[in-house]
């Protein structure tokens, strides 16, 4: 016991400093001739550290993302009309997943080392708690009562939840699932990965009408990041290339077409698109 008291005290200070360093890059982006083509890449970040969940805002030329240092994170925004970056928070607490909530008036993300979910006014102020007894991941707005939040049950454990904020109805939908949670455009639908020990992996939807679960297609392999285009089309990338899958049309993941002057990128991971779909955010390795 006094051996691992002793290894706590040396060691803990350095604990959450082991963020890989990722950058996030901004690209032009058009669906030309049912193709989806990117050009005229922009590293919004260039900093060495870590830049991750990046998260468009509706309506106004601003990505809100997570930027930190030696396992100290705030949120952050750049503006993709100016190219102004700007700290939204500058706390002593952690910050993770910024989302704009649906009625556009606060962020909301994890808060600390607890992990609560909280909110954060758009026009500042302190944070909001909304959940405290969980420990939360990564959520996605309903409405403005509704989330499906991942959870982190136990150290090697974790599961989707769908939770109601007014009636505290709490509904564990799967068991081991990914980190990209979406609304899916058109639908009254969330889309989640469920994992597998296989790396098997499966992009399945939530009808939160019926609550009924089912299946859309497999992961490209062993990837959880995934995007929707708002024509209904899937876009993932297998860490050094982009693919997208049409449900509607084929049962084939294509290439997306990369131009010239975009450098390559590797270790890419998290993808994001604005409202409109003429911009698109990827996080990738330093």
């Amino acid at each position: 016991m006094k051996l691992l008291y002793f290894f706590l005290l040396l060691f803990l200070p350095f604990i959450g400093k082991a963020q890989p360093g990722t950058e996030i890059y901004l690209l032009d982006m058009i669906v030309k001739n049912k193709q989806i083509e990117l050009s005229h890449p922009v590293n919004i970040t260039n900093h060495k550290g870590y830049d991750n969940q990046p998260c468009f805002f509706d309506g106004k030329p601003l990505i809100f993302y997570t930027s930190g240092d030696s396992g100290k994170t705030d949120i952050k925004t750049y503006n993709y009309e100016t190219g102004v970056t700007n700290n939204f928070t500058s706390t002593l607490a952690n910050e993770y997943s910024p989302t704009v909530t649906p009625d556009k008036k606060y962020i909301s993300c994890i808060i600390g080392a607890k992990q609560d979910l909280g909110k954060y006014p758009l026009e500042g102020g302190a944070p909001i708690i909304l959940i405290n007894h969980l420990k939360v991941g990564y959520h996605v707005w309903i409405d403005n009562d509704r989330l499906l939040l991942f959870v982190l049950d136990d150290s090697a454990n974790n599961s989707l939840h769908y939770y109601n904020l007014t009636t505290k109805e709490d509904q564990i939908i799967a068991k081991n699932p990914g980190r990209s949670l979406h609304k899916i455009p058109d639908e009254d639908a969330i889309s989640f990965v469920e994992k597998s020990a296989t790396k098997e992996w499966m992009i399945k939807k939530l009808n939160y009408k019926t609550m009924s679960v089912s299946t859309i297609v497999k992961t490209i392999q062993g990837q959880e990041y995934l995007a929707w285009t708002k024509q209904g089309s899937i876009m993932m990338s297998d860490g050094l290339k982009l693919f997208y899958y049409e449900p509607a049309i084929s049962n084939d993941w294509k290439a997306v077409i990369l131009h010239d002057t975009v450098p390559a990128m590797k270790g890419m991971t998290r993808i994001a698109m604005n409202a409109v779909n003429n911009k698109i955010a990827i996080v990738v390795s330093e």
